[in-house]
């Protein structure tokens, strides 16, 4: 990796358990901006938690995580500018859309972002339906997302990610549980977004999508 990169990320000696158990054992590496990175290994390995600990939903118990240079701690996340900045530009995609959606309808939950940031109601309007366009799903709008497929569900999820255009997008399993053609329509959007200036983590065994959806691959052992 050229060490001349801007790291997004900077991750060094981090360690993490829950309760008695060990998740996480001195873990280092750094995340440039710009690129697609896959965290590749079997469940149990400890990617989701370290997508957590990007994502600013837990803390390490020991080590350093940094975002742009900024160590993410609960005291650094107390600073209400900081954390709404950090919101703004990282946003996390969870394995089971189930965990991240919660609205009445699919429009509920795409415009449920952008008002917590106090965008203005016809900017919150324009943008739902150019990222349902752009995801396929705009037929979808009325629908209660608990009543969709998996597949849809997935892809409501990472709209209601993408429309707040984040720097930062961190997925975890993204292909999981899906049938084949709805992991195919996810390989391509994932596919889709090389070159475009965004930052992508993505957790995943699947190694058979690897080559498509990532530059760099990060292999962690259970």
């Amino acid at each position: 990796m050229d060490g001349a990169l801007e790291m997004v990320f900077e991750i060094e000696d981090v360690g993490y358990s829950y309760e008695r158990v060990l998740a996480l054992d001195a873990v280092s590496l750094a995340i440039p901006a710009g690129q697609r990175v896959a965290l590749l290994g079997a469940n149990g390995s400890g990617k989701s938690t370290l997508l957590r600990l990007l994502d600013g939903l837990c803390f390490a118990g020991s080590g350093t995580v940094r975002f742009c240079g900024e160590p993410l701690t609960e005291e650094r996340f107390r600073n209400e500018t900081f954390s709404f900045d950090f919101r703004r530009r990282v946003g996390l995609v969870f394995q089971n859309p189930d965990t991240q959606l919660f609205n009445p309808t699919v429009f509920d939950e795409l415009a449920f972002g952008p008002l917590q940031l106090r965008w203005p109601p016809d900017l919150i309007r324009q943008r739902v339906a150019q990222t349902l366009d752009h995801l396929n799903i705009a037929h979808l709008k009325d629908r209660p997302p608990h009543r969709l497929s998996g597949g849809e569900k997935k892809r409501v999820a990472i709209a209601s990610v993408l429309i707040l255009d984040p720097q930062v997008l961190l997925l975890d399993e993204p292909t999981a549980a899906l049938d084949p053609r709805s992991q195919s329509q996810t390989i391509d959007l994932l596919a889709g977004w090389k070159d475009t200036g965004r930052t992508v983590v993505t957790a995943t065994h699947d190694l058979d999508s690897v080559e498509e959806i990532a530059d760099y691959c990060f292999v962690f052992q259970a």
